[in-house]
């Protein structure tokens, strides 16, 4: 009876080892396929997920930075463009056409001063300010016209009673007019100012109504682009600039010339002063800026 127990459970024993040998090759068969159906290692994921979200921002913030600079570029290069277009407009035409021009459109004159300004703001000096220091020691009780004031910079740095004129504006203070025809009344001002502002092609008749609206020995003085009185590079001689305006009715006070970007000119009005019948007006060279 043993040997068949011992055969049955040898038989039993083989079974069982048999069943052993018949569940490796199916665990082995389960655990085959698990390395490429189990998830990548915990690290694996949020790598990519890093790399993923890490590279997106990443990339995502130099392109928002990139398209906002270029649009930056853009909108400079726009506003450099449309400056220079405004800016030659009002050095080829009359007085007379640049006030229609803005009047038309008074936005093109806030455009135009604000490349002006980015233009003057690589001047190491502004001679408007020279002029202002320059009132600012003398009498404070003068009346002055300041032709072409742009921002009324004058008026808003002296305690003189101060005339601002433009061809538009938007401050109440400021008189919109063609400088050649101002409301002011004859021999009503102390001081005329032309701060680079001699730009159309009949700037004679600017400088013919400041003699109209000055009183004796009154003032004017004249800052002008150092380039357009160069006649070495195309621009009017100084000497014929002053001689047409000492002409008009005034002598030559002084002359400021330690400027490398604008001249001064300081005339006074004559007691009693002709003008001549022919006076010889040179050309002022158009101040036209390159493109860039």
């Amino acid at each position: 009876m043993e040997p068949p127990e011992s055969a049955a459970g040898g038989r039993k024993r083989r079974r069982r080892g048999g069943g052993r040998n018949r569940r490796k090759p199916s665990s082995s068969s389960q655990q085959a396929p698990a390395p490429a159906a189990a998830p990548p290692p915990p690290s694996s994921p949020p790598a990519k997920r890093r790399r993923k979200d890490g590279t997106g921002q990443a990339a995502a913030t130099p392109k928002r930075g990139n398209t906002s600079s270029l649009l930056d570029k853009m909108r400079a290069r726009l506003s450099g463009g449309h400056f220079r277009m405004l800016n030659e407009k009002l050095y080829t035409c009359s007085g007379q056409d640049a006030f229609d021009y803005f009047k038309n459109d008074p936005n093109l004159f806030d455009v135009y001063h604000t490349g002006y300004r980015e233009q003057m703001s690589h001047w190491p000096e502004q001679p408007v300010n020279v002029i202002i220091n320059w009132l600012k020691s003398h009498n404070a009780s003068w009346t002055v016209a300041d032709f072409g004031c742009g921002n009324a910079a004058v008026a808003k740095n002296v305690k003189n009673k101060v005339f601002s004129i433009d061809l538009v504006s938007d401050d109440p203070s400021v008189i919109a007019c063609d400088m050649a025809h101002t409301p002011l009344e004859p021999s009503s001002v102390d001081v005329a100012i032309f701060c680079l502002s001699l730009m159309g092609t009949n700037y004679p008749s600017y400088l013919e109504e400041a003699n109209r609206v000055l009183k004796p020995s009154g003032w004017l003085v004249i800052a002008e682009v150092r380039s357009r009185l160069d006649p070495n590079n195309g621009g009017a001689d100084p000497e014929k600039f002053s001689k047409a305006i000492i002409q008009l009715g005034f002598s030559l006070v002084s002359k400021d010339e330690k400027n490398k970007m604008f001249i001064l000119f300081y005339f006074r009005k004559k007691d009693k002063s002709k003008v001549a019948k022919s006076i010889d007006w040179p050309q002022l060279k158009p101040c036209l800026y390159k493109r860039r």
